[in-house]
């Protein structure tokens, strides 16, 4: 490893190592080359003088790129892609004069770009569904503990573990759905020329218009993919990155989402990332334990968030057929922005397969809000006995308000029900009311929706998509 210069942080700690080699230049230029046979094959089929014996070089070298000599002809040319031009026909001199017939460097460059950004959303879609799985085992087991749910981050009506598990997991769903349509709706370049219009294989095929027409599907079917872009500048429509950029960001704000509600769960005790028997939580403070996990997915994903108006900006500022202000800004952000996704989803893999769950801390919090939470059901038991509803109501009120300023001034528990039963009003003892405080009458219909949820919706997705499942998350530091 370089210690002399700056090396990316998300190479060197989040991203993994599959979704690094996707963006690296291996994956590029191999690709570059593939395109270039597709192209010679498919001129070949279509009528042009190119010989088998020129095309079976190209493959044999198709993998073998000979770095040394394309660097060395950069450094001459300025131009990267004639520069691999080059050295391809130094290793295939007989096939030389038939690479990159007709096209443009947008043929190599915006298809790959393509292929690069499509094995990448696979890649995410992969842990995606098995960051789903994990949440959805984990709503399964918590399915039925209830907790007091929060909203503003104050109490309020008690929910399940499991129940807010689900919400975690559907926005996950719902990336997982714009990713599927995304993917689902990519398509190549092609071979359109040099602003869209296939002009040079027009000329090529001497005014076959339907030989030219051919072309790209051929291509397409060759490179794996349902077709090409009907109409085109020099390059794809740069929109197509901000829909690609948008998924990311999209899964980026539902797992930062996410670790938020883990990181105030862990504050008050009761749910906590994995920590390693030899972590150190704190230089300074040797007892803690902090969400340093949860905190890296919120940090990566704010800037996947901010990543995403690259490609838009990129998209909106570009001039006619083509500029080159795409470039410099387009080869970073695409790739820091899924290798920064990447890094988030192995991360919620890795806080979701291992969250511990501490239900007596739960109860305790429970139950020092439930007295509050069950005035309700209070006041409609005092009512059915023959209560005046509205004095039965303020003087709850009144109660309430008592009881909560001993809480908050006094450091007191929660009394609420001694002083209800201390009211002749409303006719209870302090065991009957007791008796109202089982925490599952409170919780609705939780349990049903999640059973309900997994049943409908995640189980059949899970299932038909089980030869993705059982990755393990690649957590390097």
């Amino acid at each position: 490893m370089s210690t002399d210069r700056y090396t990316s942080p998300l190479s060197e700690r989040y991203a993994s190592s599959r979704m690094q080699y996707i963006f690296s230049q291996d994956m590029k230029f191999r690709t570059w080359r593939r395109l270039w046979i597709a192209l010679a094959e498919t001129e070949k089929e279509l009528g042009l003088p190119i010989t088998q014996e020129q095309i079976d070089e190209l493959k044999s070298h198709r993998d073998d790129i000979n770095y040394d000599v394309a660097r060395a002809r950069e450094k001459e040319v300025r131009h990267d892609v004639m520069s691999h031009v080059y050295a391809y026909g130094v290793q295939c001199p007989k096939a030389k004069g038939i690479i990159h017939l007709g096209a443009t460097s947008c043929y190599v460059g915006d298809n790959t770009d393509i292929i690069v950004m499509a094995e990448a959303l696979k890649l995410v879609r992969s842990k995606l569904l098995n960051v789903i799985s994990e949440l959805a085992d984990f709503a399964d087991r918590y399915k039925a503990l209830p907790t007091l749910a929060f909203t503003h981050f104050q109490p309020a009506q008690p929910t399940t573990v499991g129940k807010r598990a689900t919400l975690w997991m559907q926005e996950f769903y719902m990336d997982l759905q714009d990713l599927e349509y995304v993917l689902g709706s990519l398509r190549l370049l092609g071979s359109k020329g040099t602003t869209g219009t296939q002009a040079s294989f027009l000329e090529l095929f001497e005014g076959d218009q339907q030989k030219v027409d051919r072309l790209d599907p051929m291509i397409a079917e060759k490179m794996g993919f349902p077709g090409c872009y009907p109409v085109s500048g020099q390059t794809y429509s740069r929109k197509v990155d901000t829909r690609v950029m948008n998924v990311l960001a999209g899964i980026a704000a539902s797992a930062h989402k996410m670790s938020n509600d883990i990181r105030l769960l862990q504050h008050l005790k009761e749910v906590e990332e994995p920590f390693e028997k030899n972590q150190i939580g704190s230089s300074a403070m040797a007892y803690k334990r902090n969400p340093m996990r949860s905190e890296r997915i919120a940090s990566l994903a704010r800037y996947v968030i901010a990543d995403a108006l690259n490609p838009a900006i990129t998209s909106a500022a570009q001039w006619f057929e083509r500029t080159l202000d795409d470039s410099a800004n387009k080869r970073i952000s695409i790739a820091e922005g899924f290798l920064a996704a990447d890094g988030i989803l192995d991360l919620c893999l890795n806080v979701v397969d291992g969250l511990v769950v501490y239900p007596k801390v739960i109860e305790k919090h429970l139950r020092s809000e439930l007295p509050f939470m069950a005035t309700e059901n209070i006041m409609m038991d005092a009512v059915r006995a023959g209560g005046d509803r509205q004095e039965l109501h303020e003087r709850i009120r009144r109660l309430s308000m008592e009881a909560g300023r001993r809480v908050k001034e006094e450091g007191a528990d929660n009394e609420m029900l001694k002083l209800i039963a201390e009211d002749e009003m409303f006719g209870l003892d302090e065991e009957a009311l007791e008796a109202s405080l089982d925490p599952a009458r409170y919780v609705g219909c939780s349990v049903h929706q999640v059973e309900r949820y997994l049943e409908q919706v995640i189980r059949p997705l899970l299932s038909a998509n089980k030869e993705e499942l059982g990755i393990k998350a690649e957590i390097n530091v």
